[in-house]
């Protein structure tokens, strides 16, 4: 199944719309709007450099993030009251909607990522995700297998004490 390619300035400007709808009513603090323009700015750098993999994958990882935070404000902040004003509902629907898009826009950012040359494999530190290439050998410069080790190029024995 082929996947339909999204323009990433579509994911930003549909982000941008409904994160800015979501604070028309102070009912979020103002780290909600922080932590998400900020990784929309990150998105305008990845439109900016269109080769860069370092941008796309900050964009990825930081939508990402903006789940986890997201979920939190929601749970922590919102408003109780069962007579909410109409704009407290109507920005608590799209900073939610916003919420429910971001997997569908880390999915289409996660394929922007593997075009621009990402890879599966990702380097957390002491865990390594992804495929074991140590065999790997170029197609460039392909060297022959040695069944036998090559006895001209071995060392000479340490001299004795």
């Amino acid at each position: 199944m082929e996947v339909p390619a999204v323009n990433l300035k579509a994911i930003i400007l549909v982000h941008w719309l409904l994160t800015t709808w979501g604070c028309m009513a102070n009912w979020l603090p103002i780290s909600y709007p922080w932590g998400n323009f900020t990784i929309l700015a990150l998105g305008v750098w990845a439109v900016a450099q269109r080769d860069s993999i370092d941008a796309i994958l900050m964009f990825l990882t930081g939508l990402l993030l903006t789940i986890l935070t997201d979920i939190i404000h929601f749970s922590l902040y919102y408003p109780q009251s069962s007579s909410l004003p109409d704009t407290t509902r109507f920005s608590a629907g799209m900073a939610i909607f916003s919420l429910l898009l971001k997997p569908l826009s880390c999915f289409f950012a996660y394929q922007m990522y593997r075009e621009r040359g990402g890879e599966y494999a990702f380097n957390l530190g002491v865990l390594n995700v992804g495929q074991d290439r140590s065999s790997y050998q170029p197609i460039d410069h392909p060297e022959p297998p040695r069944p036998y080790p090559d006895v001209a190029t071995k060392a000479s024995p340490p001299p004795p004490y």
